[in-house]
């Protein structure tokens, strides 16, 4: 599953924690981290609890955000040679009865009309996309807070450009499968909503060609941002794989 933390304060973190803690999925993508005392102590309670954490953290004394990977199986770190931004990227393989499974967290910077926050979301798409490894062999999930839509989203903004849409259909043509697409063609869902009540399908999960077949749900989970504790302001993403892990961790 992914989740975005929304850089929580320790207050949210704790009551982020027992809604995460018992979740079903063994797996967790958390977006949106920073070097901040709630994402501190979300590391250090997992790790406590015997969970294995890969966190890359931003950098001491800058306002960066970033992602954490959170797994109740047992998991290797996956070298991923992002140059740029860096810690918006964790990646880690699990084992599991029929091979590894690779799977890749990410974090997008958003931007707005600046020049600048315009180039480093561009950087940064242009960096991921030319070093993540082909979906046409092997198994790999991608998964997290985009912060891009899919070229056919509805409604269509005009506030995307055309080398956002790009990082989108480059997956599909390195060989990726969009999970909720895959098996939702025509649903409408959002995992973002603004203030004017319009909806953003920012959180994604692609699944590499031969993991496609494996996928058994892949569904957006609405409660963290509509019900009365707001945990976050996005949706979560679950997604669920016929595959069984050979390594759980005592947890």
């Amino acid at each position: 599953m992914t989740f975005n933390l929304n850089n929580p304060s320790r207050e949210r973190a704790e009551r982020q924690l027992r809604y995460l803690a018992q979740r079903p999925e063994p797996v967790l993508v958390l977006t949106e981290t920073a070097r901040s005392a709630g994402c501190e102590f979300l590391a250090e309670r997992f790790e406590g609890a015997g969970y294995s954490v890969n966190f890359p953290r931003p950098p001491q004394g800058t306002r960066e955000r970033g992602v954490m990977i959170v797994s109740r199986l047992a998991t290797s770190p996956l070298p991923l040679p992002v140059d740029y931004l860096p810690h918006r990227v964790a990646a880690v393989t699990v084992e599991t009865s029929t091979g590894p499974l690779e799977v890749v967290g990410v974090y997008v910077p958003s931007r707005d009309a600046t020049e600048a926050k315009i180039t480093r979301k561009r950087r940064f798409l242009e960096g991921l996309a030319a070093v993540l490894p082909t979906g046409v062999v092997g198994r790999r999930l991608v998964l997290g807070d985009f912060n891009i839509l899919e070229p056919a989203h509805v409604p269509r903004y005009r506030i995307f450009q055309e080398w956002e849409y790009a990082f989108y259909t480059g997956l599909g043509a390195a060989g990726y499968r969009d999970a909720f697409r895959f098996l939702a063609p025509d649903a409408l869902e959002y995992s973002w909503v603004g203030r004017t009540g319009d909806g953003y399908r920012y959180d994604h999960a692609h699944v590499s060609g031969p993991l496609a077949a494996s996928v058994e749900g892949c569904r957006y989970v609405h409660e963290p941002r509509t019900n009365e504790d707001r945990l976050t302001d996005h949706s979560a993403l679950t997604v669920s794989l016929a595959l069984a892990a050979t390594a759980p961790l005592d947890v």
